[in-house]
């Protein structure tokens, strides 16, 4: 398959069979969603599809024109994307989308499509389907929303479901459900195409897997095959990219300058590790020693220097934060963790000075932070700085790389702020000519270097990370998270860090804080929270992480 001359997927022999779960893993921009996508005629304009046979449901595709393609989507096939947001009508509510693929494909009279979107709905997992349906898109949870485009994938009862990285942005207990649903799927009979960069997400339902790279397929076998004997050197590198328990104190890429204080590895896989559990005996010690000793050097300070006591926040009658402690200290990581909604990201907000607490009261270097005016906050904001999830969406787009650096820099003369742009982009990894780029230009993890070399211009000491590597594939989320280690031993910056992917978390923070409805039910150290949980909800938590099988 090209685009304008340029081949992008080249011999690419697939097959699903009906109850059959048949996984496609690999990098951003190797080809999954092209090849996903022209399975269902939506390659595009511009593009040119050239197979040696294409078949589907016994018919040769090669010569279907639009309205036979039209007639197979939804019919024959149907199509769950990443972002159901932007997949979803926002002018319609969720019954009135799922009721048009009925119209279309005339699946039930008119006066049982009301009826039959309510059965739709309840057999999506989606709780009091009566309201639902009469809801919009913008009115639903980011997992309501999925399951609604799930509704709408099996409405017209397909043979093949295509699910495109259809749990990336959900938090773990939402994924498993959606995980569930997909499984329910795959046993009554439905074939299922899943496109994923989660190793661990593709080996809880996968059949077959096929690993894609540069628009080829370089592997491929039975699920656990791939996923504990791996083959190829690629399948290899991006399986010692996983984050868990197992991959702490290492790196998750090989790079040729070590992190200060933390022993490195070429891989993350430490020796007595399996890919889902956590390293044993002398192994994990002599690791987690080394990492311990790192920070604990840098946190040895009993003065926090960001801290928040008896913190609540409410919107309208709701209490999204309610009576929320916590400590930070210099060169330490503190997680955060819990389902969407459960109140993170408003807390990194109270922490950040960007929202005021109803009540308590949030410290920096022990000083009043959250009860300050605004005019004197702002000498101060340079302390503490934020790497949110989407930093394409935080950029002015108008402005190159080179002046998103610089902004905070702005006192400086400026040579020496030329300079230290420069200084920056190196220590994030990123060549000096990217200073002349626009964001649209770069990659996911080139954005999000370029997201990070920002908020450390000023040297701040605190860096709030709110779901920095959610929306990254494996390999450039490790990247990420190993530039972000070595960047806070050198400079002993201490991180905040939500997520809801609690391998990451355990790679990365030293303590955790587990919030459900707003409130703390759980913390302490992350590997004694997430070893031995007290609170029946990170139980929970814990036991709906997909995890990668252990070799037999």
């Amino acid at each position: 398959m090209s685009f304008g001359g340029s081949e992008v997927v080249r011999g690419i022999s697939l097959s699903v069979a009906p109850g059959e779960c048949v996984a496609i893993v690999g990098e951003s921009g190797s080809g999954k969603s092209v090849t996903a996508r022209t399975l269902l005629g939506l390659a595009g304009p511009g593009s040119a599809v050239r197979a040696g046979t294409f078949t589907i449901a016994g018919q040769d595709a090669r010569g279907f024109g639009p309205g036979e393609w039209r007639r197979l989507r939804g019919r024959f096939a149907g199509l769950v994307l990443q972002d159901a947001l932007v997949s979803l009508d926002p002018l319609r509510t969720v019954g009135a989308e799922i009721a048009e693929v009925l119209a279309v494909h005339d699946v039930v009279p008119r006066s049982r499509r009301a009826g039959r979107v309510l059965e739709l709905l309840e057999a999506a997992g989606v709780p009091e389907p009566e309201v639902r349906a009469g809801q919009h898109p913008h009115e639903l949870s980011g997992g309501l929303r999925q399951r609604v485009l799930i509704a709408s994938a099996i409405a017209a009862g397909p043979e093949l479901i295509i699910a495109d990285e259809p749990t990336t942005a959900l938090d773990v207990t939402v994924q498993a459900q959606i995980l569930r649903l997909l499984a329910d799927r795959k046993a009554a009979g439905t074939a299922l195409l899943l496109i994923s960069h989660d190793l661990a997400v593709v080996g809880s339902i996968a059949d077959r897997i096929l690993v894609m790279r540069d628009g080829r397929i370089v592997e491929e076998g039975p699920a656990r095959d791939v996923l504990t004997t791996p083959a190829h050197d690629y399948t290899c590198s991006l399986l010692a990219a996983v984050p868990s328990a197992a991959s702490r104190g290492t790196r998750l890429t090989e790079a040729e300058r070590p992190t200060p204080g933390i022993r490195h590895v070429a891989s993350a896989r430490p020796t007595g590790a399996t890919p889902s559990g956590p390293a044993t005996g002398p192994v994990k010690g002599a690791v987690k020693g080394a990492v311990k000793g790192a920070v604990k050097g840098l946190a040895a300070e009993p003065v926090p220097v960001l801290a928040g006591a008896g913190l609540t926040r409410s919107f309208g009658p709701r209490r999204v934060v309610d009576d929320v402690s916590f400590t930070l200290h210099r060169g330490e990581t503190l997680g955060v963790v819990g389902e969407s909604g459960s109140g993170k990201t408003t807390l990194a907000r109270l922490a950040l000075g960007l929202l005021a607490p109803g009540d308590g009261l949030v410290t920096l270097h022990q000083q009043p932070w959250s009860t300050l005016r605004e005019r004197l906050r702002r000498p101060l904001r340079p302390r503490i700085q934020l790497i949110s999830q989407n930093p394409l969406d935080s950029f002015d787009p108008r402005h190159t790389c080179g002046r998103l650096v610089a902004e905070p820099l702005r006192s400086l003369p400026r040579q020496e702020r030329r300079a230290r742009v420069l200084d920056l982009l190196a220590r994030v990894g990123l060549p000096p000519d990217m200073a002349g780029r626009h964001p649209r230009e770069l990659s996911g993890g080139q954005r999000q270097r370029i997201a990070i070399a920002r908020a450390l211009g000023p040297r701040p000491d605190v860096l709030v990370c709110d779901e920095p590597v959610s929306a990254l594939d494996v390999s450039i989320q490790a990247q990420v998270l190993d530039l972000l280690a070595e960047l806070q031993a050198e400079y002993g910056t201490a991180l905040l860090f939500i997520s809801h992917d609690l391998g990451v978390v355990l790679h990365l923070a030293d303590r955790v804080l587990v919030m459900k409805d707003g409130r703390v039910v759980e913390e302490g150290d992350v590997d004694e929270v997430f070893t031995q949980p007290r609170h029946p909800y990170t139980r929970d938590l814990v036991a709906a992480v997909p995890r990668l099988p252990v070799p037999r």
